[in-house]
């Protein structure tokens, strides 16, 4: 299986949680209860979206579509959580 890397833009919102959407994948948007869960749920929605534009014949997103180079770091901001 061949992994890609999408943008996520997390934002709060007014009566709590988070709402995930990314600039790379049109359409993406999750909500989760924390920063995490909402990454988490943007990854899996982001893996259904290229899964459902395969099966049906569509386009991938270009980001979901230009794999990255073997043996090529990436850089990626993590959450973490700090009591």
């Amino acid at each position: 299986m061949n992994e890609a890397t999408i943008r996520l833009h997390i934002e709060p919102l007014d009566e709590g949680g988070f709402l995930a959407t990314s600039p790379d994948v049109p359409g993406l948007v999750a909500e989760g209860r924390s920063v995490t869960e909402a990454a988490e749920i943007a990854q899996g929605l982001a893996r259904k979206m290229a899964e459902s534009c395969m099966e049906h014949g569509d386009p991938l997103p270009h980001a979901l579509a230009a794999l990255p180079e073997r043996n090529v770091g990436i850089d990626l901001l993590v959450p973490v959580s700090v009591p």
